[in-house]
């Protein structure tokens, strides 16, 4: 009696995407612990600003970061995708490098479209260019910013013009936040040169409706009015687009 050696074979997956699918769902549940993320068509492009801002030096990899030149190729496609009418900046950061910071503050103040950022948590020492470079600001209730003269990690060559080099960078931070906020240049700099508020630092530490009360941050809010805000600006810049027609 004859006999088939071949042994059996499985029958073909009818839906070979299964696997892949299966694969991105769980990533999306081992990365966001949820298993749908929601998927909307938007003209508002979200940017956030978390952790260390990291600048020309690369930071350790535990640590949680912003990367300046990632950044700031989001924001020049931002500004040239035309189905993007507004940008929206979330910031839960400690700070970190100066001229990177700088940098990305610059970029959003530039932007044609309007931008609102928002402070989450944190928008510490170089957070703070960052928290008002937008046409307008809110911070929440329980979030915080410090704001303290800025300082010099590695080398440190004691020279007056190390001292100088300091003093006219740190004269760029107070004249950027003076010139996009409605605090002044002095009162900023007596918030950044205080005494006897920060333990380990010069300084103050301001929360939530403090910041608008130095004249910091527009305004205390969360998310909601942030877009609601955001949608008003992108509203008033179609009317005016319109007008011109």
């Amino acid at each position: 009696m004859p006999t088939n050696d071949n042994p059996p074979q499985p029958a073909p997956d009818e839906n070979p995407g299964n696997d892949d699918s299966k694969k991105r769902l769980m990533d999306t549940i081992t990365q966001l612990g949820q298993t749908n993320v929601p998927q909307l068509e938007s003209n508002i492009y979200c940017l956030s600003i978390i952790g260390q801002v990291e600048g020309h030096v690369q930071l350790p990899p535990q640590n949680k970061t912003t990367k300046y030149e990632h950044i700031i190729p989001q924001l020049v496609a931002a500004e040239q995708n035309k189905k993007i009418e507004g940008v929206l900046v979330i910031l839960n950061t400690v700070g970190g490098d100066v001229e990177a910071g700088l940098a990305i503050a610059e970029m959003i103040a530039s932007l044609s479209k309007p931008a609102v950022t928002l402070v989450l948590g944190g928008g510490h020492s170089i957070g703070v260019p960052i928290a008002v470079a937008g046409r307008y600001s809110f911070i929440t209730e329980t979030a915080t910013m410090t704001i303290h003269p800025i300082r010099l990690t590695g080398l440190v060559i004691s020279v007056p013009q190390t001292f100088e080099y300091l003093d006219k960078m740190q004269d760029r931070v107070i004249q950027f936040v003076a010139r996009h906020s409605k605090i002044t240049e002095e009162k900023f700099k007596d918030l950044m040169l205080r005494t006897g508020e920060l333990t380990r630092d010069i300084g103050t530490n301001v929360i939530g409706a403090d910041a608008v009360k130095y004249g910091l941050i527009d305004e205390v809010g969360g998310l909601g009015k942030a877009i609601a805000k955001l949608n008003a600006l992108m509203d008033s810049v179609r009317s005016s687009e319109q007008v011109m027609q």
